[in-house]
């Protein structure tokens, strides 16, 4: 017969499995600090020794880091999706930048089409409140603050999108955006026309989830990602242009 005795979980196994999931699902986020020993063996109900124990597992798993004198962190487990080597290909080929961007539109397509499907209504409000603020930063002209929550609007809807493993790639691949591997996002908000059309498609991408309509939400994700393809290619053909002319005009100068 398929049975097997049932034994009771260790406490400490417990604490394990709570902290793995909150992990996995991108709750608790790479390089975030725990609370105390004590705050969480309060907050988990279980003695310092099983919390101990449960963190001695999750450290030597490579899941936890331990700083003297700062605590325990989550490790810094997306540095392992690409190797220091790569990350430097892709920075000095702008070829990568078009594969990045054909591959977000691919993936958060997607991911806007399961939000609108499986989101549920918290994980819609808090995209709804990161679109709220991106209209607070753009009246205040905030560019820098519009370009973060951009990433941030992003990543919400890939969370909503409820799929583990779409989470912690996309996350990596946000990491190697903000450090301005692909391109910087900045300079897509200096533009204040640019900075207009861009909130227009933000917009458009909340209405569609906040109806919930799947179709909707990938084609104004797709939209989006076309127009910061097309800007970057402009961008990148006006640098081009602008070095010519500099040549031409040094030597015009130096007749």
């Amino acid at each position: 017969m398929p049975f097997e005795p049932v034994h009771s979980e260790k406490l400490s196994t417990a604490v394990v499995r709570q902290i793995e999931q909150l992990i996995l699902r991108g709750i608790l986020r790479p390089g975030e600090r725990l609370p105390s020993e004590r705050e969480l063996s309060e907050r988990m109900s279980v003695s310092r020794p099983s919390l101990r124990d449960a963190i001695a597992n999750l450290h030597e798993r490579g899941l936890l880091d331990s700083r003297p004198g700062s605590g325990i962190f989550v490790a810094e487990v997306l540095g392992s999706a690409f190797s220091e080597a790569l990350i430097k290909l892709f920075s000095e080929h702008e070829e990568s930048v078009f594969d990045y961007l054909a591959f977000r539109r691919d993936l958060e397509g997607l991911a806007a089409e399961r939000a609108a499907r499986l989101g549920s209504d918290t994980d819609l409000k808090i995209v709804g409140a990161i679109y709220a603020k991106m209209e607070a930063a753009h009246s205040k002209r905030a560019s820098a603050d519009e370009s973060e929550l951009d990433a941030a609007l992003h990543m919400a809807i890939i969370e909503a999108s409820h799929n583990v493993i779409m989470l912690h790639m996309m996350r990596s691949m946000y990491d190697l955006l903000k450090q301005g591997v692909f391109y910087n996002r900045q300079m897509m908000f200096r533009n204040k026309t640019t900075r207009g059309m861009l909130l227009d498609q933000h917009r458009a991408i909340n209405d569609a989830l906040q109806a919930r309509d799947p179709e909707a939400a990938r084609k104004a994700v797709n939209a989006h990602l076309d127009f910061v393809e097309t800007a970057l290619a402009d961008q990148l053909k006006a640098e081009k242009h602008e070095v010519i002319a500099l040549q031409r005009y040094d030597h015009e100068i130096s007749r």
